[in-house]
């Protein structure tokens, strides 16, 4: 077998063209191209104004089967797809989110595709890029450094300290700064409350920053932000503590969407990063709404597996932003059929033609749940060079069964070329109009009643249970007004219930929510269930200890 380059090596032999050639080829001017560097530029807020009057471009979505360690390739299959739809003569953008260094440094090593089918330049993108996540990271942080201030100098607006609901973040794996008490060290340093910290993909003006419509929308929903409340249980907003101005300010350039490109030299907005598992897991409005405007076809991806990544994205961005998906595309690989079927993942390299078929009962519930939405779906195998015949066989056959198709994508190690029979099929179906796309509950209904329906339709469980101080509290808002909000559920990626090792597709567990927070700004409830954390750990080999700089001074270690 030829040695297989790794991903780093892959994109840095990439040949990319100058930024504003990649802009042209949706029609922007170089004018509106802010650029950072030669290979990556934000748009500029004037040109995505003007690009409003233009007509809308098909919407596809890329979606996925419950994650496991085998690895599935949603990312590489959006981008993927993206090149593919260029290759076949469509007018094609790809809109992804923007990588964590959580994670980097965690267990993913990165986020920008994989193989053949990657975003480029791979190393910004997983690094700092263009500054979003510091800015995002230093608007909430300045909040938090008002609330105390304002705590420190009488605290006129009466905010209880026991009920100051608004935590810091920092855009790293730190469980020791889950649960914090601050403000030690006598009268100098304000009084001593309770505290932690969250990842900043986790914060809610991560949230805000991908459903803004534009900068306006984006100060409202600031301001709209409730940081705790008083004695008497009535909320404090960042604008009673004048935060969102100053918020907007730091924000005012994260907000424009980034464009860099694919290895094909195809266009690709990178922009926003909220986790699936523990935020609505979508990039940003901005890059999708703006996307449409200039590509007759849209790819974007949402995180995780189609239980948090997909309902959420249509149950929340699509239904604040106005969006109607033409179509979805849920990856699966052979790989992690084989784990849901219960193949140790050092065992994955034998043929299990029984065990794909036991594990394609994860792959089903995904097909039945995103048909729920009315969106019509297709299977993207993305393969690997350990797959056998018999084995994509066995997986064609079942997606056959469940009245839909499957198609054998080679992206990885063959770019556009290996995906073009997959481009087509999408084609035929967003053309075929067969999307009649509607969220899964209506706005009116109670917000607990909202869990309970995610729960019983989408994870297939017997009930949602909460103890009486969550069900009190989701009572309180709305008698303050937010029954009408979706919800957001922070649940394991693992599993369609709260166990991340029960795998495959269980039914009638029962999902336990810890905890609710309301985010006010986004406009979403957050359900906490089970042992999920707002802050990860780091594991016990942190991918961090293989990333270095090589002699030549190169980026070493991501992938």
């Amino acid at each position: 077998m030829p040695e297989v380059k790794s991903d780093i090596e892959i994109a840095r032999a990439a040949h990319k063209k100058p930024i504003q050639e990649i802009g042209a080829k949706l029609g922007i001017p170089p004018e509106h191209l802010l650029p950072y560097g030669h290979d990556k530029a934000k748009v500029s807020a004037d040109f995505i104004a003007k690009a409003r009057a233009n007509g809308d471009g098909k919407l596809i979505l890329v979606t996925a089967i419950n994650p496991t360690p085998a690895g599935e390739g949603k990312t590489t299959t959006t981008v993927g797809l993206g090149d593919g739809l260029n290759r076949i003569g469509k007018k094609a953008a790809v809109c992804i989110r923007e990588a964590s260094l959580g994670p980097c440094f965690g267990m993913k090593g990165g986020a920008a595709g994989g193989g053949y089918a990657q975003v480029v330049p791979m190393e910004d993108m997983n690094l700092h890029f263009t500054g979003d996540f510091h800015a995002i990271t230093s608007a909430h942080n300045l909040l938090s450094a008002l609330i105390d201030n304002h705590i420190y100098w009488g605290n006129e607006l009466g905010i209880d300290i026991r009920r100051v609901a608004w935590r810091r973040v920092m855009d790293m794996n730190d469980r020791a700064l889950r649960q914090i008490i601050c403000s030690l060290g006598g009268v100098a340093n304000g009084f001593p409350r309770e505290g932690g910290f969250d990842i900043t993909v986790a914060s809610e003006v991560m949230a805000i920053l991908c459903l803004a419509t534009d900068l306006k929308d984006l100060e409202r929903r600031l301001g709209d932000i409730i940081i705790g409340y008083r004695r008497d249980k009535t909320p404090v907003f960042a604008r009673d503590l004048k935060a969102d101005g100053a918020m907007a300010v730091l924000l005012k350039d994260a907000l424009q969407p980034n464009l860099v490109q694919t290895l094909e030299n195809n266009p690709a907005f990178v922009h926003g990063g909220p986790f699936a598992n523990i935020a609505h897991g979508c990039n940003s409005v901005m890059a999708t709404t703006t996307a449409l405007k200039l590509a007759d076809y849209v790819v974007t991806e949402a995180g995780f597996g189609a239980d948090l990544g997909a309902e959420k994205f249509f149950d929340i961005k699509c239904r604040k932003a106005g969006l109607k998906p033409a179509a979805a595309v849920i990856v699966a690989t052979v790989r992690a059929l084989k784990m849901n079927g219960g193949v140790k993942k050092e065992d994955l390299g034998t043929e299990d033609v029984a065990a794909v078929k036991k594990g394609c009962a994860n792959l089903g519930r995904h097909i039945e749940n995103v048909k729920q939405f009315g969106v019509p779906a297709i299977v993207a195998i993305n393969h690997f060079h350990t797959d056998t015949q018999a084995e994509i066989e066995a997986v064609k056959a079942y997606v056959a069964a469940q009245g839909e198709e499957a198609v054998l994508c080679r992206h990885w190690a063959e770019g556009s070329a290996g995906i073009e029979e997959l481009a087509h099929k999408v084609v035929q179906l967003a053309e075929g109009g067969s999307s009649q796309f509607a969220p899964l509950y209506p706005e009116d209904m109670p917000l607990f009643e909202k869990i309970d329906t995610i729960v019983k339709r989408i994870y297939r469980g017997s009930e949602a249970i909460a103890d009486k101080s969550v069900r009190a509290q989701l009572k309180q808002w709305e008698d303050q007004g937010y029954g009408h909000l979706p919800v957001c559920m922070a649940k394991t990626q693992y599993s369609f219930s709260t166990d991340p090792n029960l795998r495959g597709a269980p039914t009638g567990h029962v999902v336990p929510v810890r905890e609710v927070r309301l985010s006010a700004g986004a406009g979403f409830v957050v359900a906490i269930c089970g042992e999920i954390m707002t802050m990860p750990g780091l594991p016990r080999t942190p991918a961090a200890e293989k990333i270095f700089l090589n002699e030549a001074g190169h980026i070493e270690g991501l992938f």
